[in-house]
């Protein structure tokens, strides 16, 4: 996985709003910011990217040089888009834009707590060794 340059983490640093229910958590070997357990801003190698609604994604893949976040080629994050890398010198666009995100990552509804999934028990056999039940 790409490694974070120097300029793309001051970067990051400084677009994060100063809001006590936002945390950084590493993520692929980089940083992300959550709003509580929503994520809405990280950074994947010299990339930054954030999560936003359809009308925004859109308005921001007209910006030449956006694109789909996808940190395995092929294989897109849903609701998740590149910034230009050009706005890397125009920090005030890109923290509209991060603003933006946080806006909606406001918006989305509390994360359901995945529940333990079931494990089906195997019956043991004379040898010792679990054979699969048929229901």
């Amino acid at each position: 996985m790409p490694k974070p340059d120097a300029q793309t983490k001051a970067l990051f640093e400084a677009l994060l709003p100063n809001d006590p229910k936002i945390h950084v958590k590493p993520l692929f070997g980089n940083y992300a910011a959550f709003l509580e357990e929503h994520m809405f801003l990280g950074i994947f190698g010299s990339d930054l990217f954030l999560r936003l609604d359809e009308r925004g994604r859109k308005a921001l893949m007209r910006e030449p040089d956006s694109g789909l976040f996808e940190p395995l080629k092929g294989r897109p994050m849903a609701e998740y888009v590149r910034l230009p890398s050009r706005w890397k010198d125009e920090p005030k666009v890109a923290r509209r834009w991060v603003q933006r995100s946080l806006r909606y990552a406001a918006s989305l509804p509390p994360k359901v707590p995945k529940g333990k999934r079931s494990v089906r028990r195997r019956a043991p056999t004379a040898g010792g060794r679990a054979r699969a039940r048929h229901a």
